[in-house]
């Protein structure tokens, strides 16, 4: 009987990519999402992929009736993978109260029908914001958690903080919390992938949208960082490779290969790149120029930050290595193929 994992957010971005990993990994999964930032056909393109088409609930997980009733309706679940929450710095600097409501009561309400309905695995979709402006580079671990330097990445702070003592109070409930770094590109066959609604807040939605004539010019935050060419370095990590390490996460919890009830993992290449690396990679990727123009720094941004995934690659077995070119070349397809649509 196949194991039944539940997963909130999962038409999302990187909870698509995720869904559709775990069905060819032999899951069942259910899907749990109000598409605020998603759209419904994603189940069909999962579908055509996989050739499965995963159970959907169209609510939002603020709603404690709802989410009870859900896991009434659906008994045995395994395992969660809690992706549903509001995700953009910029956007939490200026809306605190809508990202503290919203991603910590879906938290607090996840972790009540875990312990109610005894749901004993949990995968947090956590983020390497919690480390804001690290002393050292690369992050680890063990890396101190900073203050945030937003409201954004605060929810991500307390929600660990919320697993953490729950895990504590509440026997037979393990998590582990994965933190990303930057996730970007697309699924191989252009079917799924980033789908920001409005102007993107992300950088290589942000490119394409450019290179494909919707925008004008990139807009690029900053030159006066202290990086070698003064634009903000990240750690961009293919979504694909970061989907995989959700189904290795859920196989550790389900096997029991760790005896903590709580671990975290960092999930990133180990490589630093700054916004212009990305933009001519982009451009000798795809062989389409992006025009950008420097603006002032955005409030809430940091200037480096790539991951020590050492722990990750040893205990997890996991290892993102997809090339750059490769996965900027899956971002352009599915930009291609997603404005081809609108226009048919």
């Amino acid at each position: 009987m196949k194991k039944k994992v539940l997963v909130t957010g999962g038409t999302g971005f990187i909870g698509s990519h995720t869904v559709v990993e775990l069905l060819q990994n032999g899951f069942e999964t259910i899907i749990i999402d109000d598409l605020r930032n998603s759209q419904v056909e994603v189940l069909d393109r999962i579908q055509k992929i996989t050739g499965i088409r995963p159970s959907f609930e169209n609510f939002d997980l603020c709603d404690l009736p709802k989410l009870q009733d859900c896991c009434h309706r659906y008994p045995d679940i395994q395992a969660v993978v809690h992706f549903a929450a509001l995700k953009a710095v910029g956007e939490s600097v200026e809306k605190p109260l809508e990202y503290y409501g919203n991603n910590l009561i879906s938290m607090i309400n996840l972790l009540q029908v875990m312990r109610e309905f005894k749901i004993p695995n949990l995968v947090f979709s956590s983020s390497c914001t919690v480390y804001g402006q690290p002393d050292l580079l690369p992050v680890t671990e063990h890396s101190p958690v900073k203050p945030a330097n937003s409201p954004y990445g605060n929810t991500k702070q307390i929600s660990e903080e919320i697993m953490r003592d729950t895990i504590a109070a509440v026997e037979g409930i393990k998590a582990i919390s994965l933190r990303y770094f930057n996730p970007i590109g697309a699924h191989e066959s252009a079917l799924i992938g980033e789908l920001p609604l409005g102007t993107p807040l992300n950088l290589v939605p942000y490119i394409t949208q450019t290179a494909i004539g919707i925008r004008e010019e990139l807009r690029v935050f900053g030159n006066d960082y202290d990086t070698p060419d003064g634009t903000g370095i990240r750690d961009y990590i293919d979504v694909v490779d970061l989907a995989r390490a959700h189904v290795k996460a859920i196989e550790r919890l389900l096997n029991n290969k760790t005896k903590k009830n709580f671990e975290v993992f960092n999930l990133g290449t180990g490589k630093g790149l700054s916004v212009l690396d990305v933009v001519k990679t982009f451009e000798k990727a795809t062989g389409q120029k992006v025009n950008y123009k420097i603006y002032p720094r955005r409030p809430g941004d940091i200037s480096s930050v790539y991951a020590d995934t050492t722990l990750a690659n040893q205990e997890l077995g996991w290892k993102a290595d997809t090339p750059l070119e490769k996965t900027l070349l899956s971002a352009w397809n599915w930009e291609k193929n997603i404005r081809k649509k609108q226009n048919q």
